[in-house]
């Protein structure tokens, strides 16, 4: 299909995001082309590993197509976004399960969706002007795609400060987060991805890998963990409220301005997700809630104000962060009985 380019590339898988203009945003049909793709490479002898990379200098993958999902959601039909979220859900699984290397080149913005393909692989390459960022939470939904799994391994409370702010991270706090494993420079990755696909030698990653330019999470770590220790999200605005410092400020700043109920989910399933330690059951958390996200939560609103209209103006179902009850978190992420996300 002309968004998506998988095929056998010497000895190993490739796919190629191919929508630079729409800055890769990954649609329901190319998640399905990718897993088509893996699902018949997990057995092919002649694949060594699988490479995941994008057209364009802007975005490796900007995130989820969900101008269709706010489409078909302001009409009542849920059932769209719910089988996009079940299908992408279960493609992601395989992407974080697949029996073989799986690498990725991973240029500016990989966000959301994109996460959920670049960041489940075993060599997860940044470089220059790779952005990552789940930002979600401004929308009215959660770090989903698995993304609470990574960030509930991320160091400290890393998980939860980035989780619920969304936070945009560069090269060097990608890797101490947890979303990357490699900084290579991006002059080298036409060298480094013909030597993939004549060799099928993923150790040529480690080989050209380098130190990435400094960041700032390690630096703001014990800050971080002493503010996003709590709890639940009264416990970390308790703490930003009582703290003297320009970074309490800041994200106490950011999440006023983002979905309170979604923030409050996202802790509790960042929470969650590094008690299981499970791709499927943080899936199956995350599906919980964006099940949900249409009807009893901020998404098509976060969408309207973000997306479509663009006012950046959204008026969410709580005034402000403290409003949001454990009740409420504990509704939004209940089972599903029979529509659970099975893997």
């Amino acid at each position: 299909m002309a968004d998506i380019h998988t095929r056998i590339d010497g000895q190993i898988g490739r796919i190629t995001l191919t929508r630079p203009k729409a800055l890769n945003a990954l649609s329901y049909e190319m998640c399905l082309e990718i897993e088509k793709a893996l699902d018949a490479w997990a057995t092919d002898d002649a694949v060594k590993m699988v490479l995941l990379d994008a057209e364009g200098e802007r975005a490796f993958c900007a995130g989820g197509d969900i101008a269709a999902m706010y489409e078909a959601g302001t009409k009542g039909e849920y059932e769209i976004a719910r089988t996009f979220w079940r299908d992408e859900y279960r493609m992601n699984a395989r992407l974080f399960n697949f029996p073989k290397p799986v690498a990725s080149l991973m240029q500016g913005f990989t966000m959301g969706g994109g996460v959920g393909i670049g960041c489940h692989g075993s060599h997860r390459v940044v470089g220059e002007s790779s952005q990552i960022a789940m930002p979600e939470t401004g929308i009215g939904l959660i770090p989903d795609v698995g993304g609470t799994l990574i960030l509930g391994r991320a160091p400290g409370r890393i998980g939860e400060y980035l989780g619920a702010t969304g936070g945009r991270i560069g090269p060097a706090d990608a890797i101490h987060a947890g979303f990357a494993d490699y900084f290579v420079p991006e002059e080298k990755w036409a060298a480094l991805t013909a030597e993939l696909a004549q060799t099928g030698d993923w150790e040529a990653i480690d080989r050209a890998a380098e130190k990435a330019p400094d960041g700032v999470l390690a630096a703001q770590q014990d800050e971080i963990d002493t503010l996003f220790a709590g709890d639940g999200l009264t416990d970390v605005l308790n703490a930003l409220n009582g703290a003297d410092s320009d970074f309490a400020a800041k994200a106490l700043k950011t999440l006023n301005r983002v979905s309170p109920l979604s923030a409050g989910c996202t802790i509790e399933l960042v929470h969650r997700a590094r008690a299981t330690d499970d791709i499927k059951k943080a899936l199956e958390q995350e599906f919980r809630f964006t099940y949900r996200s249409m009807d009893m939560g901020d998404f098509l609103e976060g969408v309207r104000a973000q997306i479509i209209d663009k006012d950046r103006n959204p008026t969410w179902k709580h005034g402000s962060p403290a409003e949001v009850t454990s009740l409420e978190i504990t509704q939004m992420l209940l089972p599903l009985g029979d529509d659970a996300l099975k893997i």
